[in-house]
């Protein structure tokens, strides 16, 4: 009787000790191991709850049709990219880029969590902690690679390679249609212009499609080849037989007012013959990801065929 009573005294203590146990991935199912920038991290065989820290895995989350509890935007009070339509209309806003907030994190009680090693280093044992968190190295140039890593840690390499293979041929396809045309890409910030070089995502896009890039734009000279600010004074080194052009925010959408509205602007010869285009700039610079990337060659396609 007595050793009834006490085992009868434990089970409340049991019980309790029982609620208190981690339920994390690792305990919560079978895990693989994921090699990325920050290491090794075991993860779920099939995470249900995804938490992405840059714009790019928006789209990679997207075009592998996961929905993530959770995401970052580019600058604070922005809404998630347009071009993903109602994909994200369930999406949590966990911050910005460079500021996401790891309260509104936890509380998603994700399984997985998406990072960037060269946005978010400082971060990453504090992330870890709330969840199993992957980091891709950099940003843009290797936004192919970072696509795969990121699918691999959701369980969908193969759906990747495949989406990218895909989007490679139609990228040839689209560039044999448009031969001999120069385009020129011009990026307004609020307090600089930039012309974009091979190396940038958008550049990337036009040099899977064979298309050509005015001298000035290759950027021979630079060790970097993912852009260079460029003065309203020597705008003549944006021209081009076809000229994209976009604007990061509000502040860069008013700077961009101002310089199409100058003559240095109208003196170029994209845009005496009307092959200057005003395109998205979530699409062509901040999406970073095969779904953008196709877009862009919508873009290219819908402008471009009519000059050929």
């Amino acid at each position: 009787m007595r050793l009834r009573l006490a085992l009868l005294a434990m089970l409340p203590v049991i019980t309790l000790a029982a609620c208190g146990t981690s339920t994390s991935s690792s305990e919560a199912g079978p895990t693989r191991t994921v090699k990325h920038a920050m290491g090794e991290t075991s993860v779920p065989m099939e995470p249900k709850r995804v938490v992405v820290l840059d714009t790019d895995k928006l789209d990679s989350m997207v075009s592998l049709g996961i929905t993530p509890v959770g995401g970052v935007v580019a600058t604070e009070n922005e809404p998630f990219p347009a071009y993903l339509g109602t994909a994200l209309s369930t999406t949590k806003n966990v911050g910005t880029i460079a500021q996401p907030n790891l309260e509104a994190i936890a509380a998603l009680k994700p399984d997985l969590i998406l990072g960037s090693k060269f946005r978010q280093e400082a971060l990453y044992q504090k992330l870890s902690q709330i969840a199993p968190t992957v980091y891709t190295e950099r940003v843009g140039i290797t936004w192919k690679e970072n696509f795969l890593l990121d699918a691999e840690a959701v369980g969908r390499k193969d759906q990747a390679q495949q989406l990218l293979s895909a989007y490679e041929a139609r990228a040839k396809e689209t560039g044999s249609k448009l031969s001999d045309i120069k385009v020129s890409i011009v990026r307004f910030r609020p307090t600089e212009i930039r012309v974009y070089g091979p190396d940038s995502f958008s550049g990337i896009v036009l040099g899977d499609a064979g298309i050509a890039r005015p001298e000035a734009q290759l950027l021979a000279d630079k060790e970097d080849k993912r852009f260079t600010a460029i003065s309203q004074e020597n705008i003549s080194t944006a021209d081009g037989d076809a000229l994209f052009y976009t604007a990061f925010g509000d502040a860069a959408a008013k700077s961009q007012a101002e310089v199409t509205a100058g003559p240095l602007w109208k003196n170029l010869s994209a845009v005496k013959e009307g092959h200057a285009f005003g395109v998205d700039d979530e699409i062509w610079m901040t999406g970073i990801g095969v779904t953008a990337a196709g877009k862009i060659l919508d873009d290219l396609t819908k402008y471009l065929t009519p000059l050929v």
